[in-house]
Parts: C-alpha cells; sequence; structure tokens
C-alpha cells in the first residue's frame, strides 16, 4: 500500500462476501479459535447483519479487500448496534485501515440515529484497544457474551 493509493470505504456488496468470511477467519484463527457463532454470522451475514437492518463494511484498494467490519443492530435497550467482526489483511495492518472501517462505521450508526455502539474484544489486542479508546470507547461491565474468547466489553456513547 503506497502512500498516494486511496482506501475506499463501501458499504455491503454481496461481492465481497467471500472476503468478509476470509478476513475474519483467519484473523480469529490467528489469535483464538473459530467459535460456531463466528461460522453462522460470517456463513449467513446477509440474514444475520444485513437482513436485520445492520451494515457490512470492506476497505477497497484496487478492488481487493484489505479490511472489514459489521454493524449488527441490537435488539436490546443497552445500546442500538454492535462493532463486529472487524479483521483487517496482514499487508495492510497498521497503516490506517481499522480506523478508516470504524470511523466510517460510527458515522452511519450517528446518521441511522444510534447513541450507543457495543464491543466486544480480548486485551491480547493492544493495538485495537487503543484504536476503540481512541476512538472515545469506553470499557463497561455486566452485559454477556455468547464468545469465549471476550474478556473486554465497549461503549461508545455518541453526541446527538
Amino acid at each position: 500500500m503506497k502512500n498516494n493509493e486511496q482506501v475506499t470505504i463501501v458499504t455491503y456488496n454481496p461481492k465481497y462476501q467471500k472476503s468478509f468470511k476470509d478476513l475474519n477467519i483467519e484473523w480469529i484463527s490467528n489469535y483464538f479459535e473459530v467459535e460456531s457463532n463466528d461460522v453462522k454470522a460470517l456463513d449467513h451475514a446477509e440474514e444475520y447483519i444485513i437482513n436485520k437492518c445492520g451494515e457490512i463494511f470492506s476497505a477497497i484498494l484496487n478492488d481487493e479487500v484489505l479490511g472489514v467490519c459489521a454493524l449488527i443492530k441490537s435488539d436490546g435497550k443497552e445500546f442500538d448496534y454492535e462493532l463486529a467482526k472487524m479483521a483487517v489483511s496482514p499487508k495492510a495492518q497498521g497503516k490506517g485501515v481499522g480506523l478508516l472501517l470504524a470511523e466510517s462505521a460510527i458515522k452511519w450508526a450517528s446518521e441511522k440515529g444510534a447513541s450507543k455502539i457495543y464491543l466486544e474484544s480480548n486485551t491480547k489486542l493492544q493495538p485495537a484497544i487503543k484504536l476503540y479508546e481512541k476512538l472515545g470507547f469506553k470499557e463497561v461491565t455486566g452485559l454477556s457474551s455468547t464468545y469465549n474468547r471476550v474478556n473486554i466489553q465497549m461503549m461508545l456513547t455518541l453526541n446527538s
């Protein structure tokens, strides 16, 4: 990735579905174990995310997907969306792709009237935690998770 090349963030397009799954499987299996909930969400992203008023964002450079993330609409009252399934290709890590994806997702949620965005992570992933803190996410407790790898939960309160 050269400095003058422009990464574009796009919303869901079925042609990027395979990259959404592949980047996530690669990222998760690099640090943790892929869980059944991962497979369900990644194999059926349209059904579990898009058709339920969520969105999937892809970072594109020269028609190649460098990173992905999703906003999953919440059923509950604690938050409006969950920022989830963020993964960046190893060759693009440390180049601001995660920040671009997260900023795009936050802007999209804000435009939809969201007031709170939640995420789950693991403190082993310090670069990710630092990114979330830079974006204004604060650690929260008391919400249950369906993933074994989660040891930190964070919330971003958006200004209305």
